[in-house]
């Protein structure tokens, strides 16, 4: 089988930062909450004429520039961001992929939710492997879901982590170095109506009711069913996911060198840690940007390589969960292999 790299990545944030103060006066939730238990400091928010697109053509324009690519080299452009883009019915990647003058390309969708990013690197691993006449990868998410946000809504508080940005990465086959391993996921579908925009669809289509009833913001059917069903099985299923791409790859829960998960309430994320066996400070907690959809682990990632704290040789778990419900783990071995 073809071997695939990771070999590069780059984020892009917007300028506009909401402070974990603007985010309580906002939704009326006092701010030592906001900064301990949603484990948010602040997170980033697009201009109004700043839309998924744009925000996913800055983080790629950043890693082209970067690595020295030619976007004429590149074979496939994925987009896995968030199901919230410039328009309604409508697919990014094309778009994304003009604008970066990357005319060989096959554009291809997979706009997706919070577990984006492993089953992302998954799915472009494998069009790599099964193409052999494609060497190149761009994979690009954005997300712009802080602008579906009702403060006032009680029954959706938890998503008020819910940010803006975007990140980019470039896969490369018959690699070398940064190799991507396994992946592994779980679905609940039980959970599947539970968050949503209730209305825009076709069961609810956009009406002037629709829109006074403020149902184009995401909700919760049920919050306390939603909590204590995922109370039941949402750590054992992170677990699950991450042991089952470790495994695939040869490894165990004890090879983990470094871990880039999304951003969630910190009672959470400590939790995780436990259970894998992590130290703390070797695994990435986003408290500056919030939760931004499928962007979360590779920006997690880019930020750890930057800062010098992913090493050769080390195992970089790269773990989500989404609304779906789908929990997702892939592996990688950054460096050169052992």
């Amino acid at each position: 089988m073809r071997a695939v790299g990771l070999a590069a990545t780059a984020a892009y944030l917007p300028d506009r930062w909401m402070t974990a103060a603007d985010v309580a006066a906002a939704s009326g939730i006092p701010e030592n909450v906001i900064v301990e238990k949603f484990g948010l400091r602040g997170k980033h928010i697009a201009a109004p004429d700043e839309h998924v697109s744009d925000l996913a053509v800055r983080a790629a324009e950043r890693l082209l520039s970067e690595a020295v690519v030619d976007p004429e080299s590149i074979d496939v452009v994925l987009y896995y961001g968030s199901t919230w883009k410039d328009y309604a019915v409508w697919q990014a990647a094309p778009w994304i992929a003009h604008r970066l003058g990357c005319s060989r390309a096959y554009a291809v969708e997979y706009d997706n939710v919070s577990m984006g990013t492993p089953v992302a690197l998954r799915a472009a691993r494998a069009l790599l492997v099964a193409e052999p006449e494609w060497k190149t990868a761009l994979v690009v998410a954005a997300s712009r879901e802080s602008y579906l946000l009702d403060y006032a809504n009680e029954r959706s508080r938890f998503m008020f982590n819910f940010g803006d940005g975007a990140v980019a990465g470039l896969l490369i086959a018959e690699a070398d170095t940064n190799l991507l391993l396994a992946s592994h996921a779980i679905t609940d579908g039980s959970f599947a109506l539970q968050v949503k925009v209730p209305a825009g669809g076709s069961v609810d289509p956009p009406s002037l009711e629709s829109v006074r009833a403020r149902r184009h913001y995401l909700d919760v059917a049920d919050p306390s069913a939603m909590k204590n069903g995922l109370d039941d099985v949402s750590l054992a299923n992170f677990v699950a996911a991450a042991r089952g791409a470790l495994e695939r790859s040869g490894l165990a829960l004890e090879d983990i060198s470094y871990v880039c998960g999304i951003h969630m309430k910190r009672s959470m994320h400590d939790a995780i840690v436990d259970a894998l066996g992590v130290e703390a400070e070797r695994v990435s907690y986003l408290d500056d940007t919030g939760h931004m959809s499928g962007v979360d682990p590779l920006l997690g990632l880019d930020r750890a390589v930057r800062a010098g704290d992913v090493a050769d040789g080390d195992v970089v778990l790269l773990l989500a969960a989404g609304t779906g419900y789908t929990w997702a783990a892939t592996a990688l071995r950054w460096g050169h292999p052992t």
